[in-house]
């Protein structure tokens, strides 16, 4: 953290900090599988939307968070005061929004936008707003991400994380296992205004959900008939 000090707010700090905790996965033993990371790749502005699993999404993120190299994660409030992670965070470029005061989260997301552009920063939220328990299909999508991509005319860039068919929390049982996170193509917003929003949004969850069910038949198929699967429970 002192290291952030020096450079407060810097996107890159993230990148320096990532490349050390993304290690706890080798101690977890749970492996990622990047998937067409050459639309992460690009120097561009963008929002990436990604499905909302729990907390090890956040691993998930770090291990290939040196790929798109200048990404800002948008957290809640309440995590600033988490110290010192919060501090740390906070000194790395994370956004945190207020959810209780809708315009005071508008005002800071538009001023994250405008940083996006001109710095052409990767911006990932989780659509979903909260963790999705249900293995089988992906929660509805909130339309902040995609007001801020159609408002700052930048592409979408949908993330899919296939299922922890590894976690099962009602048995207590964290097993090894693999996660592939499939990077789809850019959902343009060229051209787009305000009102195509819900449009897009349908279309962005129909190409997401689709993707997430077949990476879970590919992931579950592969599995033993006895293997203690979670399905609602986690």
């Amino acid at each position: 953290m002192p290291f952030f000090v020096f450079n407060p707010k810097n996107v890159l700090n993230s990148l320096f900090a990532t490349q050390i905790v993304k290690h706890i996965t080798k101690v977890i033993e749970v492996k990622w599988f990047l998937r067409n990371g050459k639309v992460l790749a690009e120097d561009r502005g963008a929002v990436i939307v990604s499905n909302h699993q729990s907390s090890l999404d956040i691993l998930g993120m770090f291990n290939i968070w040196h790929v798109a190299v200048k990404i800002a994660a948008i957290a809640r409030k309440e995590i600033f005061y988490v110290w010192p992670f919060g501090l740390a965070a906070y000194l790395a470029g994370v956004v945190f929004i207020d959810r209780n005061n809708s315009k005071d989260a508008y005002k800071q997301l538009k001023i994250t936008s405008d940083v996006m552009v001109k710095n052409k920063t990767k911006i990932w939220v989780f659509p979903e707003g909260t963790r999705n328990k249900d293995f089988t299909k992906l929660l509805p999508f909130k339309k902040g991400a995609f007001n801020i991509a159609v408002a700052a005319q930048v592409p979408i860039l949908p993330v899919v994380i296939s299922p922890y068919y590894f976690i099962n929390s009602k048995k207590f049982i964290f097993n090894k296992g693999h996660a592939i996170i499939q990077c789809l193509e850019p959902v343009p917003t060229e051209g787009l205004k305000m009102q195509d929003v819900p449009d897009l949004i349908v279309r962005v969850r129909n190409m997401m959900e689709n993707a997430y069910k077949e990476l879970s038949k590919e992931v579950l198929s592969a599995l033993p008939p006895d293997y203690p699967l979670a399905t609602m429970d986690r």
